[in-house]
């Protein structure tokens, strides 16, 4: 079976891809700046993409035998970026040297990108051609425009064959991390857990939760397409595509957990989106890519798994 490389292997993506890779028979090795917290059975380069000296060491004989790199290393945080853009920099600069891998070992590529370079949109997106390069919200998502230009420029010259994931707002199993970064749905878990109040910037927000398990089938379906080459060179929308509200998806938490919910409304921050529901029409025509989890049974397993984790009361 191939062998997969993955980059940020030890975030919540990367950790879900491996197991599913796993089960499929696939040989995976990760690459982030930490070892993986949630199991010892993923095979891990401890390297920070951003120095190129570690980089260099990578390519010179730690990574052999690879068929192929999915890249997900970024910072992730939209808001966190608008107060330190030299993360989104860094970003760039991660995904050039994994380009930089997968081409000086000729290998395919898949980047890892985000809904966030429609940018703020109050309309239907009726395909990928609709994604807005030349007004970008924040630094992360100048940070995924970029990437994209940069793997577009790289098939260009260099004749690399690749797949672009657009994801949004994945969520699920490994994430709980709170400590290191605050992502909604398990910021809302815990702070309704606490009996804590629960911000949510936006009160019409609407955003296209995809459950981990969704995403990583779609990143699945795209490696065995990639490898085959019955699909190369193109850009998806990878979500469940329906939207939901923040404060919907807060009452859902605190009824599976079965607590009040203590809300507050503020306005949106800066560089957030505030509106965005994916068209998936051509995930699933090209690779058959078929959600099937919606966001209230999503929120009910990732509740559930917060407590199977010891993170919650019984």
């Amino acid at each position: 079976m191939p062998t997969i490389l993955i980059t940020g292997s030890s975030g919540q993506i990367g950790t879900n891809l491996f197991f599913g890779l796993r089960r499929l028979g696939f040989q995976v090795m990760g690459v982030d700046r930490r070892p993986n917290p949630w199991t010892g059975e993923l095979p891990t380069v401890v390297t920070d993409l951003t120095d190129r000296a570690q980089v260099d060491a990578l390519g010179g004989g730690r990574l052999g035998g690879l068929d192929l790199v999915v890249h997900l290393a970024a910072h992730a945080k939209v808001f966190e970026l608008v107060q330190r853009p030299e993360r989104a920099l860094e970003n760039i600069v991660m995904t050039y040297h994994a380009l930089e891998l997968s081409r000086r070992a000729g290998i395919p590529f898949i980047f890892g990108s985000s809904r966030e370079v429609y940018g703020d949109i109050h309309r239907i997106i009726t395909g990928e051609s609709d994604a807005d390069f030349v007004i970008a919200e924040s630094p992360y998502s100048a940070s995924k425009i970029s990437g994209e230009a940069l793997t577009y420029s790289y098939a260009r010259c260099y004749g690399l064959n690749y797949l672009t994931f657009r994801f949004s707002n994945v969520y699920g199993r490994y994430d709980n991390d709170l400590e290191r970064m605050e992502r909604v749905v398990p910021l809302f878990i815990d702070r309704i857990a606490r009996g804590e109040e629960v911000v949510v910037f936006g009160e019409q927000k609407v955003l296209d939760f995809t459950y981990v398990d969704d995403c990583v089938d779609g990143i699945i379906l795209g490696i065995r397409g990639l490898l085959s080459g019955r699909v190369k060179n193109q850009t998806f929308n990878l979500a469940y595509g329906e939207g939901s509200s923040l404060v919907q998806l807060a009452h859902w938490i605190a009824e599976e957990l079965s607590k009040p919910l203590n809300l507050r409304l503020e306005p949106s921050r800066p560089g957030e989106v505030t509106h965005y529901v994916a068209n998936i029409s051509k995930a699933r025509s090209i690779l058959g890519y078929e959600p099937k989890v919606p966001l209230r049974e999503g929120a009910r397993r990732t509740v559930a798994w917060w407590r199977e984790c010891g993170r919650l009361s019984p």
